[in-house]
């Protein structure tokens, strides 16, 4: 930890004066890590899981090294399309949490609030905005993102277009269901393949798309049915590989890579053992740098964290065939659009089908979707026979951390669950 600590301590200093070589050194460092992930991965998660690490770092290496043929997406936008044109996804949040884990997460987040950005505008948002100001951050060759479920965006997508000087793009996903809604994104969606072309030179033919969104859907149903699998089996957990699971079953959908990694995942559970302890299912992000949460739920027998909400929010009944409806269908039966009560059923369900024994829902600091439904969500779940744990802090943010509470909070409420019985 402290060559960690040493490390995102050079990166935030060489900003002050060489920003291009604290890029220089965040890339190397990420490159030495890489290596790390594909030559001595760490032996105690299953095969797929270490291949994960090594594609998640791939993902965010590639606009460091390319950043003519990279995209910055916010998580939710659907990026099938950009993979048609060679663009490579450049996302906000998954780039602000590799930063934190780097510890170089403070100054970026301190350059953001000096410019006059909120406190409680989420800590993600704010890193990767300060991080682009200090120049850390190569010029992406344009923006695409949507309004879905984070107000955050509509803030940082156009403060990082205006700042950039690049083409952007954004898609705006009603809060209502139905057919209308749908119709009206996939227009928006046919916008974005002529926005696409124009700014790449390169077209998207819809036999190639439909191609990739049957891949799409091939990919979630393997995801899905792992996780059914799961529910009576023991997989060492730690807490970043449910993130790089939200992370890539979002911006990596429509990829033979991703594709790859779930038939691996179906390939691993058959040789998994017996469940032991405690399944927890995760709503929102997750505190990966807590060490009050690693001690519970890292590598533990006791009790592993058996699924991520963000990895799960769509459902794979759409229809490749008609590719321009099928990812409005995606973006508009979000299960974070609309009422939180669809999350909240949305939870449910998933964490029934893992096997959750009881379920974390982390009100991260600045989102007031998730901090704002979070009693409606602990009286449903607790109806539905899972015990359900509010636990505050934030997923990037370490002084927003509040580890005392955390370990008491969290510690009660496992031991809660083990007095219920095996």
């Amino acid at each position: 930890m402290e060559i960690i600590e040493t490390f995102g301590h050079y990166v935030e200093d060489l900003t002050n004066t060489k920003p291009k070589g604290a890029r220089w050194l965040l890339k190397t460092g990420w490159e030495a890590q890489n290596l790390k992930f594909q030559f001595a991965p760490d032996k105690r998660l299953m095969p797929a899981d270490q291949y994960l690490a090594h594609l998640m770092m791939d993902t965010m290496l590639h606009p460091l090294k390319n950043p003519e043929s990279s995209a910055i997406v916010s998580i939710f936008t659907p990026c099938e399309m950009l993979q048609e044109v060679g663009l490579h996804p450049y996302n906000v949040e998954g780039f602000s949490c590799y930063l934190s884990a780097s510890r170089a997460e403070r100054a970026f987040l301190q350059q953001a609030e000096n410019q006059g950005f909120a406190e409680t505008l989420c800590s993600y948002h704010k890193t990767f905005l300060g991080a682009a100001k200090k120049g850390l951050l190569p010029r992406p060759k344009c923006i695409v993102y949507t309004n879905l479920t984070c107000d955050a965006n509509l803030l940082t997508f156009r403060t990082l277009a205006d700042f950039y000087q690049v083409p952007s793009f954004a898609i705006d996903v009603p809060w209502q269901q139905g057919e209308d809604s749908v119709w009206y994104v996939a227009d928006q969606l046919k916008e974005l393949k002529k926005f696409l072309e124009k700014n790449t030179g390169q077209k998207i033919s819809e036999e190639a798309l439909t191609k990739r969104l049957i891949r799409s859907k091939h990919t979630m149903e393997n995801y899905e049915k792992y996780q059914q699998a799961r529910a009576d089996r023991y997989v060492p957990a730690d807490l970043v590989t449910p993130l790089y699971a939200g992370m890539t079953n979002n911006l990596l959908l429509g990829t033979l890579e991703e594709e790859k990694y779930t038939q691996q995942l179906l390939e691993n559970i058959k040789k998994a053992p017996a469940a032991r302890g405690k399944h927890i299912y995760w709503m929102h992000t997750i505190p990966f740098w807590s060490d009050a949460v690693r001690k519970e739920l890292c590598f533990s027998e006791k009790a592993q964290i058996v699924g991520c909400e963000l990895a799960e929010t769509c459902e794979p009944d759409f229809d490749p065939e008609k590719p321009f409806e099928a990812m409005a269908k995606r973006m508009v039966y979000h299960s974070l659009n609309g009422s939180a009560l669809r999350r909240i059923e949305a939870g449910i369900r998933h964490a029934k089908q893992a096997g959750a024994d009881g379920v974390v829902w982390f009100g991260h600091w600045g989102c007031k979707h998730t901090l704002g439904s979070a009693q409606l969500a602990k009286k449903k779940f607790e109806a539905a026979g899972l015990p359900l744990l509010i636990l505050d802090g934030d997923g990037c943010d370490r002084s927003h951390g509040g580890e005392g509470q955390t370990s008491t909070r969290l510690g009660a409420f496992l031991e809660m669950l083990y007095g219920e019985g095996d």
